[in-house]
Formats: C-alpha cells, structure tokens, sequence
C-alpha cells in the first residue's frame, strides 16, 4: 500500500510538474505576443502621428490657395463688371440706331403686320388665308 501511495505521489507530482511547465509556455507565448502587439501600436501611433502633421500640412496649403483664389477673383470682378458694362452700352446703341433707321424708312418699308379689319365693336379681327 506504500508502494501504491509513492507512486500516486509520484504520478500527481509528475502531473503538476507538467501542468506547471505548459502553463509557463503559455505565458511566454502570451508575454511574446503582448510584446509584438505593444510594437505594433506604436508604429500605428507613429503613423498616425506622421499622417497627423501631413494634414495639418494640407489643410494649411488649402487655406492658402483659398485665400490665393479668393484675391484673384476679387481682381476679376471689376473687369468683368465693366465687360456687363460695355455688352451694355454696345445693346443700347445697337437699339439707338435700330430705331433711327426705322423712323428714316417710309411707312410702307416698315415693319410688315398682319391684314385686319375693324369690327363693328371696335375690335381688331384677323384674316388667314
């Protein structure tokens, strides 16, 4: 029965010896993984740092050429009023000398209208052939 209780001891001890060196394993793998996951965040932290200061980079430059295009197109605005202003001088004597030419026409060379005849009432009644 001694021998039975030795070797039961013996077995057991065994066994947590084993238990003992897989869970030690485990540990260590777990600890490498930790230690490659701390790595890799830092490097995501280096990254986001870096795309960080290139977008402060870029929206610096697109304020600048905002403000760049704004000042341009305050440059234009006044060429371009006068231009509307020309196009309209250029309609109001182009409409001056329509009309000078159709009041120095005789009446018959006139604009041509269409035949009407006088009703009773007063009305205008329009013939189509």
């Amino acid at each position: 029965m001694k021998m039975f209780i030795k070797l039961s001891v013996a077995s057991v001890s065994g066994a947590v010896v084993y238990l003992i060196y897989n869970v030690n394993q485990t540990l260590r793998k777990g600890m490498g993984t930790l230690e490659e996951t701390n790595k890799t965040l830092e490097e995501v932290r280096n990254a986001v740092h870096g795309l960080t200061q290139e977008s402060k980079q870029l929206i610096h430059s697109a304020n600048q050429i905002t403000t760049d295009v704004k000042g341009k197109m305050e440059n234009v605005d006044p060429l371009l009023e006068s231009a509307q202003d020309v196009g309209e001088m250029i309609h109001n004597v182009t409409n001056t000398m329509k009309e000078a030419s159709l009041k120095g026409r005789p009446k018959d060379l006139s604009t041509p209208s269409a035949p009407s005849t006088r009703t009773k009432a007063g009305g205008v009644q329009i013939k189509l052939k």
